[in-house]
């Protein structure tokens, strides 16, 4: 038993910092009547977390090379449980997204070095049982992220959420110190500070531009000002990594189209898959009545199915062609999408959502899987690992900007929902969209709570509409470009490797 206990170790880790993706949603009506939070405020408590653990994983490997392996994964565990403490106690929607961001950085730390620890810790077949158990840990977060999000807020409170993490990453920094090998000597590679940096702030420009518009709208100067400075930042990033000697991204992949195709899917599947359930989570709580818990159960179906589509496309579908597996899931992620948007009413609650997260969680188990094996399989070889961390990224990095994007969407749509039967459109649909639809109803005298709940009710499912649509529409064009970039055959070997980049290899997407 002892020889699994790195395993474990690596784990412990990865479950948690994945769980806390998924773990928030359901407690985001609490927290905004808690901390009297704006509509932005509550975008950037998920998006500041997705966002910071997106732009550092592919800088964050070379660090870990340079630096050692065990040492990053001490000191991610460490940064992620003091940010999980100061999350815990945050007395303000400022100290909870700073908090948020600096544990997106301990998280980025963690999973950067997951591969290397394994890959130091097993050979052979016991290498391949322990990714197996790692990437079935990776699913089972994704799933019960919002039945314990639901379990802690309703039965404890939401700061729970984030305390419940320090007596895990006590556990795991223990279990790292007695079990995990030392690092030793010099790593090979250098932090790629520059890159990172203009990555960073491209990515986080062009978020909060997105969330900016929401408030000011497309023309605002603000708006505008940051999607120059997102563009700027991503030509500076391209200048940085076609001129440095060890980037921590060769911009030469981006040539190849079936991992064009593959990164494509990869950014759009998040968006057509999960950004949604940010708002139904709210929808859920807020005015069909639902409990925390509740609405984090509405989910798991959806995940067992993935689960279970997961296991039947590893075994039965291994070796076959990566266009039909991720071209046609991503499809039927954006056919369920379409679904619930067609079924959701006025008069919804729960079941309505049921047939469409049935249909995504098909797409979501054929997609999943099969992602980072594809990309490492259109590349050379010696850039595999390189492939697979770009993967990861850009689902991340997808998850950041579409909850951002159908954000937007939902309160735009609520807001033309609300002109004419509502004083002040737009703050009523802020507000819906926070998760305030109490606070509104209680604030209008008694006579007038019936019209207004009704009113809310139409505007909520209105936006709910628009963001399905918007993430139906992200899952078809995914798969139509997977269909028509990604090729089946394998590339030839590279005639001369480069330096080895067997730091990328930790960045694996998350089955």
């Amino acid at each position: 038993m002892r020889k699994w206990w790195p395993l474990v170790t690596v784990c412990l880790g990865t479950f948690m910092l994945l769980i806390d993706v998924t773990i928030v949603n359901v407690a985001l009506p609490q927290m905004a009547v808690d901390l009297h939070t704006s509509f932005t405020a509550l975008q950037w408590v998920v998006d500041g977390y997705a966002l910071s653990l997106a732009v550092l994983l592919l800088g964050a490997g070379a660090l870990g090379d340079r630096s050692g392996h065990r040492r990053l994964y001490l000191a991610g565990l460490g940064v992620f449980a003091l940010a999980s403490l100061v999350c815990g106690v945050a007395n303000g929607d400022a100290m909870l997204i700073t908090a948020r961001v600096v544990q997106g950085i301990g998280a980025a730390a963690m999973f950067t070095t997951t591969f290397a620890l394994l890959n130091g810790a097993y050979q052979g077949r016991e290498r391949g049982v322990a990714y197996g158990v790692w990437g079935g840990v990776s699913g089972a977060a994704a799933a019960v992220g919002p039945v314990l999000g639901g379990v802690l807020t309703e039965w404890l409170n939401w700061r729970w959420i984030f305390l419940v993490n320090l007596p895990i990453s006590i556990a795991a920094i223990v279990l790292t110190l007695t079990v995990l090998r030392a690092d030793h000597g010099q790593r090979k590679g250098r932090f790629d500070v520059v890159g990172t940096l203009t990555f960073t702030v491209a990515a986080a420009a062009l978020t909060l531009a997105v969330i900016r518009a929401n408030e000011q709208g497309w023309t605002a100067f603000a708006t505008w000002g940051l999607l120059v400075l997102s563009a700027l930042a991503m030509v500076a990033f391209v200048l940085v990594e076609r001129r440095i000697e060890h980037p921590m991204l060769d911009l030469r992949l981006l040539r190849n189209r079936s991992l064009g195709g593959i990164l494509i899917a990869a950014l759009l599947v998040n968006v057509a898959a999960f950004a949604a359930f940010t708002y139904t989570s709210i929808w859920l709580q807020s005015l069909a009545g639902l409990s925390p818990l509740q609405a984090g159960l509405t989910g798991l179906p959806m995940s067992l199915v993935s689960v279970v589509i997961s296991g039947i496309a590893g075994s039965r579908l291994h070796g076959k062609s990566p266009r039909l597996i991720i071209g046609t899931g991503m499809l039927l992620i954006g056919f369920g999408s379409a679904l619930c948007a067609l079924v959701l009413g006025p008069g919804s609650s729960w079941p309505a959502l049921i047939a469409g997260y049935a249909v995504i969680g098909i797409g979501v188990g054929l997609v999943m899987p099969t992602l980072a094996e594809s990309a490492m399989a259109a590349v050379p070889r010696e850039r595999g690992g390189m492939a697979a961390g770009a993967i990861t990224t850009a689902r991340q990095l997808g998850f950041a900007i579409g909850i951002a994007v159908l954000g937007t969407v939902f309160a735009a749509r609520a807001e033309d929902h609300l002109t004419g039967s509502a004083p002040d459109p737009s703050g009523t649909a802020h507000g819906l969209a926070a998760g305030q639809a109490g606070r509104i109803i209680a604030a209008v005298p008694e006579t007038a709570r019936s019209a207004v709940d009704t009113a809310l009710r139409g505007a909520a499912v209105a936006g709910l509409d628009a963001a399905f649509l918007v993430a139906a529409g992200a899952g078809i064009l995914g798969g139509i470009a997977v269909l028509v970039l990604v090729r089946h055959n394998r590339p030839a070997p590279a005639a001369a490797p480069p330096a080895s980049d067997d730091r990328a290899a930790q960045q694996a997407a998350v089955h």
